[in-house]
């Protein structure tokens, strides 16, 4: 990097301010001063030629549900406005910071992280990073606009159902969804045990793999060489392909013809019979909904009016499910990720739109049945992904100024997280897909 730590947190402070109200939506908290203060001691390692790690001056956003001592986390609901201040930072905060990075703020996300669609009537709803009239995609709707925007350099998120990759593809940014083991969720407000993933988003897959080093404490290393050419890619075609936008197809394709012409060797595919098993196993009430359940039964006792109606509605349905249901959508599920592993044995990796749509506006979901609607359709993709516990990424794909945002999910094997974003790091290499 060309300038010092210090002058491009200086920069990204200055957008923040200058985007105004705007920018109050996108950061419930802004931490000027300690930023500056962690920027000016990493330009003083960087001229005494030490590094605490590949992330140090680095300009870093946190998701409200990560604990930072002496405030509330407030997971993006007024309910928790006043809740006592968090004793320490969340784990990934602390190896954050201990790794040199600046923490610049707190980004604002979806109450209670349950929608895939970016809208907090709460905080206000940061509009889309290309154009502000458009939601900017959830859980992690700050998290995606202030990397896009320029406000950090890299976002940490969570994600559940696709609340990394969703924000990334429609803002125009690289999405990493890792194992769910490898980043400890110690200090970040659950969602669903499950489920709940730690990851960034970043301009590219290299900010992303320092990033996941730091979080899931490792020592970097650079990430292996791959090259396009011979890469194994299998595409799912069929029901991760319905209802998928003209213009997200013709990405998609175009995306898919480069990556070919590069040596790869792609084949389609017929893998409906295990990417329709999550909505099969979960039919009569979810995963997420019936542990969102659990962990917010005090909030529901005592003020449910105080949440996101269309939040409540998604708890609420967690409650009605029965504890025989619950456990045997645990059991049908640690059955069918080996079965699909086994499918997934001759390729390198699954590609696919990240979201079949690009970002709709804001206004089009007034009505709350396009919102539920609009809301499956961007986490149906993701969200099989986030059962079978696979890693995935983001990537966007190089479109012309005028068009709004598409993503390629580029999906992994478990455990093979740096596989995985090897062979990102290449995908990113043609122009296709440049970072």
């Amino acid at each position: 990097m060309t300038s010092s730590s210090t002058q491009r947190t200086r920069q990204a402070l200055a957008a923040i301010e200058a985007a105004g109200d705007e920018g109050r939506r996108i950061f419930t908290r802004v931490y000027a001063d300690a930023a500056l203060q962690a920027a000016e001691a990493a330009d003083a390692r960087a001229a005494r030629g030490i590094a605490l790690g590949p992330l140090d001056g680095r300009i870093v956003s946190v998701k409200d549900l990560f604990d930072v001592a002496g405030e509330p986390t407030t997971a993006g609901s007024a309910l928790l406005r006043s809740a006592p201040p968090a004793e320490q930072d969340a784990l990934a905060v602390r190896r954050l910071r201990a790794a040199g990075a600046v923490v610049i703020g707190k980004t604002n996300m979806t109450e209670f992280a349950f929608s895939g669609i970016g809208i907090n009537p709460h905080y206000g709803t940061p509009g889309n990073a290309r154009d502000g009239a458009r939601i900017p995609g959830g859980s992690s709707c700050g998290a995606g606009v202030s990397v896009a925007r320029g406000m950090a350099e890299i976002a940490i998120g969570s994600d559940t159902g696709g609340s990394i990759r969703i924000p990334a593809a429609l803002n125009g940014v690289t999405g990493f969804k890792p194992t769910q083991a490898r980043v400890p969720r110690t200090g970040a407000y659950p969602l669903s045990f499950t489920l709940d993933t730690v990851g960034p988003l970043a301009a590219s897959v290299q900010d992303c793999a320092q990033a996941d080093a730091v979080l899931s404490g490792c020592e970097w290393t650079p990430l292996p060489a791959r090259s396009v050419g011979g890469l194994r890619l299998g595409v799912p075609r069929g029901l991760l392909f319905a209802q998928t936008e003209d213009a997200v197809q013709q990405a998609f394709d175009s995306a898919l013809s480069a990556i070919s012409a590069a040596g790869a060797r792609v084949r389609d595919m017929a893998l409906d019979e295990w990417l329709v098993a999550p909505a099969q196993v979960q039919e009569r009430g979810t995963i997420t909904a019936a542990e969102a359940a659990h962990i917010h039964r005090a909030v529901l006792a005592q003020a449910p009016e105080a949440i996101d109606p269309l939040v409540l509605g998604r708890i609420r349905g967690g409650e009605a499910i029965a504890a025989a249901h619950y456990v045997g959508m645990l059991q049908a599920r640690a059955a069918l990720l080996p079965a699909l592993d086994a499918q997934l044995e001759d390729v390198d990796a699954l590609v696919l739109p990240t979201v079949p749509f690009v970002a709709p506006a804001i206004e089009a979901l007034r009505d709350d049945a396009a919102f539920i609607r609009t809301n499956l359709l961007a986490l149906r993709n993701p969200s099989v992904f986030n059962f079978y516990d696979l890693p995935a990424l983001s990537l966007p794909i190089a479109q012309p100024a005028s068009a709004l945002p598409a993503g390629l999910m580029v999906v992994g094997r478990r455990g093979r997280d740096r596989d995985l974003l090897a062979i990102g790091a290449a995908l990113q290499g043609l122009p296709a897909l440049a970072a």
